[in-house]
């Protein structure tokens, strides 16, 4: 078996377009590798390949489904895509989204990890939440090699974060190392780590689901216990995904998010519940105000229920109002978040 590295995947979002214009500028023109970029873009067009091909002496563009692997070549996730690798060639899906984001990088991480097992170098850069994290674990247990971008020359550094409890990552560097990190990586000879067989079974099945857009409730019991949590997506049943970090669930249809993306749209869905109980109070208080005016005077005792109905409606509405701004000062930065700033750079 080849044990050679020259599969390169990548995984970018908030911050990435710098970094990747940084990492790329450092690779040799005659680089002996295939290189494959998953960067949160949305389903808008993007020019994202123009902007990086500005700088990279290897040529950059869009990944097309069907197309042989080339080495020497970047490749790029096309918008609303999964790019994945199966049979030394390039798939494009429109599989379930995972982390609420397509493209994503676990997918593409976890296909190459299957298919080519010790020859892929997975790359952790930039971004906020934790897409790449799974991936790369999936990535370190096929015995491929790990590279993170130290979370202190992040502009976002919530994916290396995730990242590295994950894995025990073989570099984590400043962006501007890694491009010679991953050539140093391509030579790097070394005792062949051992294949975590529970990990690439589990990666087996979820790049399946994503290359098919199909899932089972067999294919689920295979992965991890069902729980009491429901899809945010489509509402449907979910599984926690196997054990150890990162924490990550999977539904019925195919949805797939981590305990950190989960939790954000959650909190996301709860913060639209809550401004809608802002307006249904004031709303209540509006109308109680104008029955106010208009009780006779001397119904004394409907006038002051009429008041401590009033009283009660401004005390909740400011109460609910101080919970939303108590959690607007402790927000997170999430999905559709990093999605917008990486979707604006890769739009130029």
């Amino acid at each position: 078996m080849d044990h050679t590295r020259d599969i390169v995947v990548v995984a970018a979002s908030a911050g990435g377009l710098a970094a990747l214009r940084t990492l790329l500028g450092a690779l040799p023109g005659d680089f002996p590798g295939t290189i494959l970029i998953a960067m949160h873009t949305g389903a808008f067009p993007s020019v994202l390949p123009d902007l990086l091909g500005y700088v990279s002496r290897l040529p950059v563009a869009h990944a097309h489904d069907g197309e042989p692997l080339r080495r020497s070549v970047v490749y790029v996730a096309p918008p609303d895509r999964h790019m994945l690798v199966h049979d030394d060639r390039l798939r494009l899906s429109r599989g379930p989204r995972e982390n609420f984001a397509r493209p994503a990088a676990d997918p593409l991480f976890r296909s190459a990890a299957v298919f080519y097992g010790r020859r892929v170098i997975g790359v952790v850069l930039t971004g906020h939440l934790d897409d790449g994290a799974a991936g790369l674990r999936a990535v370190h247990a096929c015995g491929g090699y790990s590279i993170v971008q130290d979370p202190a020359d992040c502009v976002a550094s919530g994916m290396p974060r995730s990242a590295l409890p994950a894995v025990v990552a073989d570099v984590v560097a400043p962006v501007s190392e890694i491009g010679g990190a991953i050539v140093n990586a391509l030579t790097i000879t070394g005792v062949p780590k051992e294949v975590e067989m529970s990990v690439r079974k589990q990666a087996e099945i979820e790049t399946r689901i994503a290359r098919t857009g199909r899932s089972s409730v067999k294919d689920l019991e295979q992965l991890g216990q069902h729980s009491s949590l429901t899809c945010p997506e489509c509402g449907g049943v979910v599984w926690r995904v196997g054990e150890g970090q990162p924490l990550r669930y999977r539904c019925h249809t195919g949805h797939a998010f981590s305990a950190a993306s989960l939790n954000h749209r959650q909190s996301e869905s709860t913060e639209e519940a809550l401004w809608s109980a802002v307006r249904r109070l004031d709303e209540e208080l509006i109308l109680a105000k104008q029955q106010l005016r208009f009780i006779p005077t001397d119904e004394k005792e409907n006038i002051e229920k009429v008041r401590q109905r009033i009283a009660r409606l401004q005390q909740a509405s400011t109460a609910t109002q101080n919970i939303l701004l108590d959690r607007e000062e402790n927000r997170t930065p999430g999905p559709q978040h990093f999605e917008k700033q990486s979707e604006e750079a890769s739009r130029g």
